[in-house]
């Protein structure tokens, strides 16, 4: 086999979707460079694959790089792969990749399954064209800010995120980009797989405090930024009629729902009156 690094894509749950040219090269490569031997020892196991593994991950440094390089110099050919799915998306590999490009070694792609693709062609969101945004900072402020720049993005935004902030996701989205269709797909190609297609609001409501299982991708439909359809004479109109019903909270979140606004623009605007 060609000295080289390989990206070979995994299953992201259903150990039966891999190719046939992934478990091939599995078998064909001296060396599977990997994100944790315990998991990806199950899958080798399954398809009677017994290779050397090396760990690359998140805490790789340049020495474990240049270990990889050393050995496709040496004539040996790597596999890369990732805990599920598509080395690459969502993690540090392409340093790796990088570093094989400056030293003149070739990168093979050997491709396959990929949640965000997944994700996306069950979502019922327009899959023509669209923006994978990854995991989101954890602390809400950064993630607002985030959010608040994405918003700028006119097209299908999808995410990864961690189960247990599942509920802070979704308020935050709705604060910043108001109502908008949005879909969580859950367990993809696993027994409990789950697909949830709705709009912020619903999802807000449904998964506040809610204790939420497995990997999940989320997408927000922002192909349609919606401009105030009033002017804004009258945008002040209602807002002051709003205000004068309801508190300020509960004015800006109907705000948002019926005039265009964010939640967060309607609320610093009724502050300002």
């Amino acid at each position: 086999m060609q000295p080289a690094l390989y990206i070979i894509s995994t299953p992201i749950g259903n150990l039966k979707d891999i190719t046939y040219r992934a478990v091939e090269t599995l078998k064909e490569v001296d060396v599977i460079a990997c994100e944790d031997t315990r998991v990806s020892h199950k899958l080798l196991s399954h398809y009677g694959i017994s290779k050397k593994l090396m760990v690359y991950n998140d805490h790789s440094k340049d020495i474990e790089r240049q270990k990889i390089i050393d050995l496709i110099n040496s004539g040996k050919s790597i596999g890369l792969i990732t805990d599920a799915g598509t080395p690459l998306i969502s993690d540090p590999g392409f340093r790796l990749v990088a570093e094989c490009y400056k030293n003149n070694i070739r990168v093979f792609p050997i491709p396959g399954a990929s949640s965000a693709i997944a994700a996306l062609t069950v979502s019922g969101l327009p899959s023509d064209s669209f923006y994978f945004a990854g995991f989101l900072p954890q602390k809400q402020k950064a993630r607002q800010d985030k959010l608040r720049e994405l918003k700028k993005i006119n097209t299908t935004l999808v995410f990864f995120e961690s189960p247990n902030r599942a509920g802070d996701f979704f308020a935050d989205a709705l604060e910043v980009f108001s109502n908008k269709p949005a879909s969580l797909v859950r367990e993809i190609t696993k027994l409990y797989e789950e697909v949830k297609f709705s709009d912020l609001k619903t999802l807000a409501e449904q998964y506040k405090d809610k204790e939420v299982k497995g990997e999940i991708v989320i997408l927000i439909d922002n192909n349609q930024i919606v401009e105030p359809k009033l002017s804004e004479e009258e945008l002040t109109k209602k807002l002051k009629e709003l205000k004068n019903k309801f508190k300020v909270k509960e004015a800006a979140q109907i705000a948002a729902e019926t005039l265009g606004l964010s939640k967060n623009d309607a609320y610093e605007r009724l502050i300002a009156l």
